[in-house]
């Protein structure tokens, strides 16, 4: 079975906040991650390579890179 993390999870290992993370994922510029309901709630659940593709972007914003290019190398990476 896959390995999935909550949004709490994420945030403490990524170092970006839940409020970012909803950010990007509602302005678009992250892939939003699964959903996984549970009666009327939707949680969200992110993946290994999620979790890689937001500490390299949080890596290239802490070296001064703006959102869009960070998202940029980010990907390449």
């Amino acid at each position: 079975m896959l390995q999935t993390y909550s949004i709490g999870d994420c945030a403490r290992m990524t170092g970006i906040t839940i409020k970012k993370l909803r950010y990007y994922e509602d302005k678009g510029y992250i892939k939003p991650p699964e959903r996984v309901v549970c009666g009327e709630r939707a949680y969200r659940r992110y993946t290994d390579e999620q979790i890689a593709f937001l500490r390299s972007l949080k890596g290239y914003m802490d070296k001064g890179y703006k959102l869009h290019r960070a998202l940029r190398y980010a990907e390449k990476n």
